[in-house]
């Protein structure tokens, strides 16, 4: 009876090992990026795989973009199996400390307050920042800060570009918003004059909506290198790092300028 408990208890400490071996070895071989899917050209949602789309994990949706394009050659590179995880803007430093995720690949800034939480990779992306107004109205022909003294401006909750509105003479701020569709509806309805964003996201908006048109400043917002630049979250001392920042390094100016121009080519009009 011992020997056949003996048994029994070698077989289950076998097939326990073995069954946390081979998940261990699927973990290895899967990079989990998180994003919003709501901020094109950098990320968007579509209904398939279109132009490069990859399948949103657990939905029947795919997440399209400059970001997904990105990830996909990292992915190549690392010899990894690429997953998205739709994640709310809020949602995606928690998820990554808490192992939900892999990596943030969401056009996300490394600013010094989030470098307090987790580790950014080199740059893969830098753009300057701009406002969305709606074309024909009192601030289409804007040229400095000061011409949008007494608008109603916001920003995306939670990063730089809802801090810069306060840089603009007498603005009245409003209330940051959730993500950029939601500040598109808003500039539509009038509820808002304009938004602050970065100059890709501006012109996918001009191409997804004729109302809409972009205001570049000559005198515009003081920012950091740091605030428009776009970089891979990872946590701290992720061994990820130094993989990722040598698979950018294959990646030319040239050829990121050229999958940019197609994100903002073949978003859905609806982004």
């Amino acid at each position: 009876m011992k020997k056949k408990l003996s048994l029994l208890l070698l077989f289950i400490v076998t097939t326990v090992f073995t069954l946390t071996g081979c998940g261990s070895k699927e973990e290895e071989d899967v990079l989990r990026i998180g994003l919003e899917a709501g901020y094109a050209p950098f990320n968007w949602t579509q209904l398939d795989d279109s132009n490069g789309a990859v399948k949103i994990d657990g939905s029947s949706e795919y997440a399209g973009g400059y970001d997904i394009q990105i990830a996909k050659k990292l992915a190549d590179s690392l010899g990894k199996k690429l997953v998205v995880v739709k994640t709310e803007w809020d949602g995606l430093v928690p998820s990554l400390v808490s192992n939900k995720i892999d990596a943030i690949i969401a056009g996300m800034s490394p600013t010094a307050e989030r470098k307090e939480t987790i580790d950014f990779t080199d740059v893969y992306y830098k753009s300057d920042l701009v406002m969305l107004v709606k074309k024909g109205g009192a601030y289409e022909n804007a040229e400095t800060l000061k011409d949008f003294s007494g608008a109603k401006i916001t920003g995306q909750l939670n990063t730089f570009h809802y801090t810069v509105v306060d840089q603009i003479p007498n603005v009245n701020k409003q209330p940051a918003m959730s993500d950029f569709p939601a500040m598109r509806v808003a500039l539509e309805s009038g509820v808002i004059d304009g938004y602050v964003t970065e100059r890709p996201e501006a012109l996918s908006a001009q191409m997804a909506n004729d109302n809409f048109t972009m205001v570049e400043f000559k005198e515009g917002f003081v920012t950091s290198e740091e605030d428009t630049a776009i970089a891979v979250g990872l946590k701290k001392d992720s061994e990820l790092k130094d993989k990722i920042n040598e698979a950018l390094k294959g990646i030319s100016e040239e050829e990121r300028l050229q999958i940019m121009d197609e994100a903002i080519k073949n978003q859905p009009a609806a982004q």
